[in-house]
């Protein structure tokens, strides 16, 4: 059998966007023809702080903002972590997240792990999204 994962209903992903100041984008890279790139810019204009997570490009700016190499590098609150990274990359970065406060572990469209889902509830974090476009619920909300 596949493994599907159930996301929370719509009104909790809503909740999660409405409550959220600050975004983690683990992935997020310079070059502006990617998904990271395009979505990270919508959410920035829409009025959320991005905050970009690339250990290739640490201490460079995207988007104006200072690039972490380490979700555990950044000196602030974490509302969301959005991770651009292939799935077989999710555990590892719901073992960063762990390392963290942030709140939200949200993995964009396309990208599911079993693995990083029974990291995260087995400490306890249960927020998550998962194989949804963060951009695309934004949107949804009008």
């Amino acid at each position: 059998m596949t493994y599907q994962f159930e996301n929370p209903s719509q009104d909790v992903i809503f909740d999660y966007l409405k409550k959220a100041k600050t975004i983690a984008v683990v992935g997020l890279s310079a070059r502006e023809e990617t998904a990271a790139y395009k979505v990270s810019q919508v959410l920035q204009t829409a009025g959320y702080k991005i905050i970009p997570v690339n250990p290739r490009a640490a201490g460079e700016h995207i988007l104006g903002e200072i690039v972490y190499a380490r979700l555990q590098d950044i000196p602030e609150h974490i509302d969301i972590v959005d991770v651009f990274r292939r799935s077989e990359f999710l555990a590892d970065v719901a073992k960063d997240f762990l390392e963290t406060d942030a709140d939200v572990f949200w993995a964009q469209l396309g990208l599911q792990s079993q693995e990083a889902e029974e990291i995260l509830r087995s400490a306890g974090r249960n927020q998550i999204v998962m194989d949804k476009c963060i951009k695309i619920e934004y949107q949804k909300m009008g």
